[in-house]
């Protein structure tokens, strides 16, 4: 049994990292958040301690690294703001402890040459969650297009729209030096499955960009692919909205969709035991996510005709 710390307890995401620690039979002894709308805890750890003020969490996790009892914590998994990873990652470290660091990773790719040499000096792991590698049809299509014959590059087109209401952009959600910018915070791990199925990159022309929606161009070794996304509801396809949808993810590879729209639910529980097996992502997984993501976001955008996702034809 392996003790863990969280940061970033009160966020969307934490309580799939709480239940994820709990389903592989491990415990949960402190948490923090500066916002204390935390009770979600009491359903998966109701005795681990929990702070609002970091310098107190700080010192709690440094008597437990001092203490003769065995109480040192072994892994801390941060789900806190985008722009926090970095900072959070290097205190997991030097702590003593490994991290299982929530997407994306950091938000600039020189920022993984810092973690990698921590990772050497300290001794410990960095993990981040890449849950679509983990995904079956993720992995059979990875397999399918390694061991299907040579017939050129595929065309893909990949969409996904989550809409969000007006709380988005008045959260750090909205803002692009904490979040990163929307292809980050809602796209860097579909970028990294697109890395992860189709090989290395090799061109990337951004068609827009702004605070709601951004979509573009991407070449990879095995595929030319079209992409979107979104969080506004107006882009949603007519049929999903009609049905009261909020959400719609799509992907198609030589005009075949993809059904992967199952199986999340235990993503994040397969994600630690392949972490707590030795078997996590590092930091260098993340690289080729994080350099497409940033350059994204640093890019002019270049309107074109020619490679268009067709969601973004209809709002032409």
């Amino acid at each position: 049994m392996k003790n863990f710390a969280l940061i970033g307890a009160a966020g969307y995401i934490a309580p799939r990292h709480m239940q994820a620690i709990k389903a592989t039979g491990n415990r949960l002894l402190a948490a923090f958040d500066p916002n204390d709308s935390v009770g979600i805890i009491d359903s998966h750890f109701p005795d681990a301690d929990f702070f609002t003020e970091f310098e107190r969490f700080d010192r709690h996790v440094d008597l437990r690294r001092r203490a003769k009892n065995g109480g040192q914590i072994d892994y801390v998994a941060i789900c806190s703001p985008n722009y926090l990873h970095d900072s959070h990652m290097r205190f997991a470290l030097r702590s003593g402890a490994h991290a299982i660091c929530e997407k994306p990773l950091v938000l600039n790719p020189w920022n993984i040459d810092g973690l990698v040499e921590m990772e050497r000096e300290t001794g410990k792991r960095i993990n981040t969650i890449l849950q679509l590698r983990l995904h079956p049809a993720i992995i059979a299509l990875r397999d399918k297009v390694r061991n299907g014959p040579a017939h050129g590059k595929h065309e893909v087109d990949l969409a996904y729209v989550t809409s969000r209401g007006h709380w988005y952009l008045q959260s750090w959600k909205g803002d692009t030096k904490k979040s990163g910018g929307i292809a980050t915070n809602i796209g860097v791990h579909f970028f990294d499955m697109l890395h992860y199925i189709f090989g290395a990159l090799q061109i990337n022309v951004v068609h827009l960009c702004d605070d709601t929606k951004a979509a573009g161009y991407l070449e990879y070794e095995n595929a030319r692919v079209r992409w979107f996304l979104s969080v506004d509801v107006e882009d949603m396809p007519a049929a999903q909205r009609v049905a009261g949808q909020r959400t719609f993810r799509s992907i198609t590879v030589d005009g075949e969709e993809i059904e992967f729209s199952g199986g999340f639910t235990d993503l994040h529980n397969r994600s630690y035991e392949e972490i707590l097996a030795g078997h996590g992502f590092g930091p260098e997984e993340s690289r080729t996510a994080i350099d497409t993501v940033a350059a994204i976001r640093n890019s002019q955008a270049a309107p074109s005709a020619d490679n268009a996702h067709p969601f973004l034809k209809r709002q032409a």
